[in-house]
């Protein structure tokens, strides 16, 4: 199996533009509809809306990752981290805490560049044991093939199937580097689309 890191062009993206302009006027139009409907509201509406929809970003962006977090304790955390005067606050533990500091900081600080240390600090909000269930991983640092190739895989051990494997670690730093200056240096590109590239 080929992966999208091993083709000739990575990472450089071509897309259809008919098609894609299309699909980003659609978008377009929805986030002008939410936007108008946000500017409507008063302020504790306002305030409300963006704490429930922060809350469930955290909620799933980590449901992606396998990791189910206490909607209450989501809640709470960003609430004090707002400074929001909402009733029934409840405490959160560490984990919970650590994905909201980092979710809050891509979210709210978005204009600010972004660097290696910046994704290290939210790599140690993540894991500030250093462990990942009963597993030690690096924190700090760009990961290494110590324990093999990272891969995505499913089903028993033993005979696990490979979704996805991703570059060596011998090329991560530059792949990083590569990553890092595009994204810091704003192109005409959609910022949707951007997102999605990024993604990729």
């Amino acid at each position: 199996m080929k992966y999208i890191h091993e083709a000739a062009h990575w990472p450089k993206f071509v897309w259809d533009y008919e098609h894609i302009t299309t699909i980003l006027g659609r978008v377009r139009n929805h986030q002008g509809v939410l936007m108008g409907r946000m500017a409507a509201m008063g302020f504790a509406l306002r305030a409300e809306a963006l704490l429930h929809t922060l809350t469930l970003d955290v909620l799933k962006s980590s449901e992606i990752e396998g990791d189910i977090l206490d909607v209450a304790q989501v809640r709470s955390s960003i609430a004090r981290r707002l400074g929001m005067d909402i009733a029934g606050l409840v405490a959160a533990d560490r984990h919970v805490d650590g994905v909201v500091e980092m979710m809050l900081d891509a979210t709210q600080n978005f204009d600010k560049p972004l660097t290696k240390d910046r994704l290290f600090g939210w790599q140690a909000s993540l894991f500030p044991s250093g462990r990942s269930g009963m597993h030690k991983i690096i924190v700090g640092k760009w990961r290494n093939d110590s324990h093999g190739p990272m891969r995505v895989v499913s089903g028993p051990i033993g005979r696990e199937l490979v979704h996805f494997e991703a570059p060596a670690a011998v090329r991560v730093d530059s792949e990083m580097k590569n990553f890092i200056g595009w994204f810091n240096h704003p192109n005409q590109v959609d910022l949707v689309l951007n997102a999605a590239i990024a993604h990729l």
